[in-house]
C-alpha cells in the first residue's frame, strides 16, 4: 500500500503537469489541491509546513514536504520515490 500524495498546484504550470505525469507514469494516486481554491488562513498553514516554500507543485508523500517537481524527479531517479511511496 502506498503512502498518501498531495500535489498543491495551479492551472497553468508546466512543473505542476510534469510531477502528475510523473506521479501516473508510477500508478500513483494523488490528491490534487488547487492553489486558487484555498482560503488565505489554508496557504499560511501551507508556507507553515513547508518553510515559507512559494513556488508550485509543492508535493507531500505522506507527511513528508518533497518539494516541486525538480526534486521529486531526483528521488524518482535515484530510486528513492518508491521507497518513499512503499514506507
Amino acid at each position: 500500500m502506498t503512502v498518501p500524495v498531495i500535489v498543491y498546484s495551479t492551472p497553468i504550470c508546466p512543473y505542476c503537469s510534469n510531477a502528475k505525469q510523473l506521479l501516473t507514469s508510477k500508478g500513483v494516486e494523488y490528491q490534487e489541491i488547487g492553489m486558487h481554491d484555498m482560503s488565505r488562513e489554508e496557504r499560511m498553514e501551507l508556507m507553515q509546513k513547508t518553510n515559507n516554500y512559494r513556488t508550485v507543485p509543492q508535493i507531500f508523500v505522506g507527511d513528508t514536504f518533497v518539494g516541486g517537481f525538480d526534486e521529486l524527479n531526483k528521488l524518482n531517479q535515484a530510486g528513492k520515490l518508491d521507497e518513499m511511496l512503499n514506507a
